[in-house]
């Protein structure tokens, strides 16, 4: 586990470089703020749990990487079905967070806009890297409880921040 530990620490690393260049966006729109860390989180969570879901099939044998599994497509649509339910909620709680604590910049509508779209991208992302990290460690006879966990959670870290300002720089 070293050498896969040793490579997500120097994506983490990415993800605060990364988080570093759009500091200017940030104190400008506290509200965005508010919704990094929470959007990051709520990645992370998606892949685990989704994670977690395909290493268990997998230990049971119940799970195949066929593209008309039911249970590998079952899955990926609720992780999906999940966030477009939970990123709208995500943004207007950091609107009203934001709005309580010294005031918003960017209208409720603009940020529910940027957490669902970079919520549901975000949720997609992590179905395509929770499903290659799965198969990988089934196929290099590697242990899915020990290896996708905190390979999903590091590249969401990173992915959410990029795909966060991506949406920001769409949207705002």
């Amino acid at each position: 586990m070293l050498p896969v530990l040793v490579v997500l620490t120097a994506i983490e690393l990415g993800s605060g470089i990364v988080l570093d260049t759009f500091e200017s966006t940030l104190l400008r729109y506290p509200t965005l703020l508010v919704l990094v860390p929470v959007t990051i989180g709520m990645a992370g969570n998606l892949g685990s749990i989704l994670a977690a879901r395909f290493s268990t099939a997998l230990h049971l044998g119940l799970l195949s990487f066929d593209t008309d599994d039911d249970r590998l497509v079952g899955n990926a649509v609720a992780t999906m079905a999940l966030a477009v339910t939970v990123f709208p909620l995500v943004g207007a709680g950091a609107w009203l967070l934001q709005g309580v604590v010294g005031g918003t910049r960017l209208a409720l509508l603009t940020v529910v806009a940027v957490a669902l779209t970079s919520g549901v991208a975000l949720a997609a992302l992590a179905v395509a890297v929770t499903t290659i990290t799965t198969y990988a460690a089934y196929r290099f006879e590697l242990d899915p409880d020990d290896v996708v966990i905190p390979v999903v959670t590091n590249v969401c870290d990173v992915l959410g921040v990029l795909v966060l300002f991506g949406a920001v720089s769409v949207l705002v």
